[in-house]
């Protein structure tokens, strides 16, 4: 009974991930122990899965690749390769979700899935929107970050010859140009020119 009563106050919290101070306002425990214990037998009842120390996911609940990737590393939005796929300009399926982010660059294994985060700017951190309940970079803004990347020879121009640039708006790439430092600008006016 205890068991049915704990799961229903996780369904009616509406979130499928969960930090431990999470779990310890859902059920009301305040002793570390107490919280400890509780998880770990949510854990052994398979109610929740953990993805790394103090995150939770609910067990079989719908959350997407996206939405974990987020919850995982933060502040952080979808972009590079993984929403350049996303938004039907590179056909090929990165086997990694990435995000740009202003903190440390970080790789994290979770799930049997490779969440990687690359460090960006805080100047241009921007130029995304609200997919359910994570960001996404617009197509344009993926398209930039990826050329920010490689003018700073932290990623290869590999795929550039591979990307349908056909629904890209040009102007919508270069309005990011103005947020960079003089010495990026150059290399990634060019990448613009020979790509758009």
């Amino acid at each position: 009974m205890e068991l049915i009563n704990t799961v229903n106050l996780f369904l009616k919290s509406d979130k499928k991930l969960f930090t431990t101070k999470d779990i310890s306002q859902i059920l009301r425990i305040n002793t570390q122990r107490t919280l400890e214990n509780r998880i770990k037998k949510l854990i052994d009842t398979k109610v929740i899965t953990p993805l790394e120390k103090g995150k939770y996911i609910l067990t079989d609940s719908n959350v997407t690749d996206f939405e974990i990737s987020q919850f995982l590393y933060s502040p952080s939005y979808i972009s590079f390769e993984t929403a350049l796929n996303y938004h039907g300009i590179l056909s090929q399926f990165p086997f990694e979700i990435i995000s740009a982010t202003t903190k440390k660059s970080k790789s994290k294994e979770i799930l049997g899935k490779t969440y990687t985060y690359t460090k960006i700017s805080k100047q241009i951190y921007t130029g995304y929107y609200k997919l359910d309940n994570c960001l996404m970079a617009y197509p344009e803004k993926a398209l930039f970050d990826q050329l920010y990347m490689i003018a700073l020879k932290k990623k290869s121009a590999e795929y550039l010859n591979e990307m349908d640039y056909t629904n890209i708006k040009k102007r919508e790439v270069e309005k990011y140009i103005y947020l960079l430092p003089k010495r990026l600008k150059k290399p990634i006016k060019f990448l613009i020119s020979q790509y758009l």
